[in-house]
C-alpha cells in the first residue's frame, strides 16, 4: 500500500500507485484520486488508463492531470489543481512519482490561505522540504495581497483565520 501523507484535512499526497492500491484507498475512505504523473515518465509506472480503470472499479472519482517537473510552478497547473480541490469529493489523494510534485502544486495554492511559514511547515511535517521554493511562495502570497489591496481600494490587508481581509475587519474580529 502506498503511504499517504496528509497535507490538510481531506487532502493527501502519495508516491506512484499500483493497481492494488485503489482497493485500499477506497477502504480507507478516499473518494477521489488525481494522477499528476505524466504517462511514460518511467517504464515501470502504472499507465493512466489502467489507473483510471482501477479507480472506477472501486467507485473512486479519478482525474488525470499530468504535471511535468518543468511546469510545476506554471499558473495554469496551480489553477487546475485548485479547481479539482473545489470540484472533487474529498478526501482527495494526489499522486506522482514521489509526492513532491503534488505537494509543490498544493503549496502554491495553499500559501494564499495559510501563508508561507505554515505552508512550508505542513509540507515539512509530511516529509517534503520545500525551502527551495520559499521565494516563489513568498512572491505568490505578495502578488495575491497586492491584488486584494486593489480590490478593497488600496487598504492594507492581512491574513486572518485563513482568509485575506482588510486590516480594519481583522482588528474587529
Amino acid at each position: 500500500m502506498a503511504q499517504l501523507k496528509q497535507l490538510e484535512t481531506g487532502i493527501f499526497v502519495a508516491a506512484q500507485l499500483v493497481e492494488a492500491d485503489f482497493a485500499e484507498l477506497a477502504a480507507r475512505g478516499i473518494r477521489s484520486v488525481v494522477n499528476n504523473r505524466p504517462d511514460s515518465e518511467a517504464l515501470d509506472q502504472l499507465p493512466n488508463d489502467r489507473a483510471r480503470a482501477a479507480a472506477l472499479r472501486h467507485r473512486l472519482q479519478y482525474r488525470y492531470q499530468p504535471v511535468e517537473n518543468l511546469n510545476v510552478t506554471d499558473e495554469d497547473v496551480v489553477d487546475a489543481q485548485a479547481r479539482l480541490l473545489n470540484e472533487l469529493p474529498g478526501p482527495i489523494l494526489f499522486y506522482c512519482r514521489s509526492g513532491t510534485r503534488c505537494t509543490i502544486v498544493w503549496a502554491q495554492h495553499a500559501v494564499l490561505r495559510l501563508g508561507v511559514e505554515e505552508t512550508l511547515e505542513i509540507a515539512r511535517k509530511a516529509g517534503f522540504d520545500l525551502e527551495v521554493i520559499r521565494e516563489h511562495l513568498t512572491e505568490r502570497a505578495n502578488l495575491a495581497m497586492t491584488a486584494i489591496r486593489k480590490t478593497i481600494g488600496g487598504k492594507d490587508a492581512a491574513l486572518a483565520n485563513g482568509m485575506i481581509a482588510p486590516i480594519g475587519l481583522v482588528a474587529a474580529v
